[in-house]
């Protein structure tokens, strides 16, 4: 068996205050950098169309998860946020769609927890009364693009290097 093909244990539980640190290095981890490519600096982070995504978290309708193992190593996350047209994210649809953002950490890669993680969002928002989401994405990101696909999500615009991304909350099955 080689190592790819590990399962790892895992709980998804909402976040907590605590995670909060964890969601910015998530964040940070979020932004696609190709193969080849310099990584961006850390700094970005305090870019206020950046930091949208998690100051203040906690505010009415934010949404999110988080994969942890049983000895509390955390692995990924995932968010969902509103924001206005007046200050829209990168993957803004309309005020009524949240948008979503995720990550895992790099050894989290390829074993299905960015799939749990996403259902189990897409789960919690239905149960909410939110019927679409949206996101942004690097088409580059291929390993992305055909997990967002698989869970419905279709491209619906392009800005810049990214493409916004929009699907139901209502699951098959």
């Amino acid at each position: 068996m080689n190592e790819g093909t590990l399962r790892i244990e895992y709980d998804i539980r909402p976040v907590e205050p605590r995670d909060l640190p964890f969601l910015w290095e998530m964040l940070y981890e979020s932004m696609y950098v190709a193969e080849g490519e310099a990584p961006f600096e850390r700094t970005l982070l305090e870019e206020p169309a950046v930091r949208k995504y998690l100051e203040d978290w906690g505010r009415s309708g934010d949404v999110g998860l988080v994969a942890e193992k049983q000895d509390g190593t955390l692995l990924g996350s995932i968010t969902a946020r509103y924001f206005t047209a007046d200050s829209p994210g990168y993957g803004f649809v309309s005020s009524d769609v949240p948008e979503l953002g995720m990550a895992l950490t790099a050894d989290s890669r390829g074993k299905g927890i960015g799939q749990s993680l996403l259902t189990a969002l897409l789960r919690s928002l239905h149960d909410h009364g939110v019927k679409r989401v949206s996101l942004s994405v690097d088409p580059r990101n291929e390993p992305a693009m055909k997990l967002y696909r698989r869970c419905g999500f279709e491209v619906v615009g392009r800005e810049g290097t990214s493409v916004t991304m929009l699907a139901s909350t209502q699951m098959e099955g």
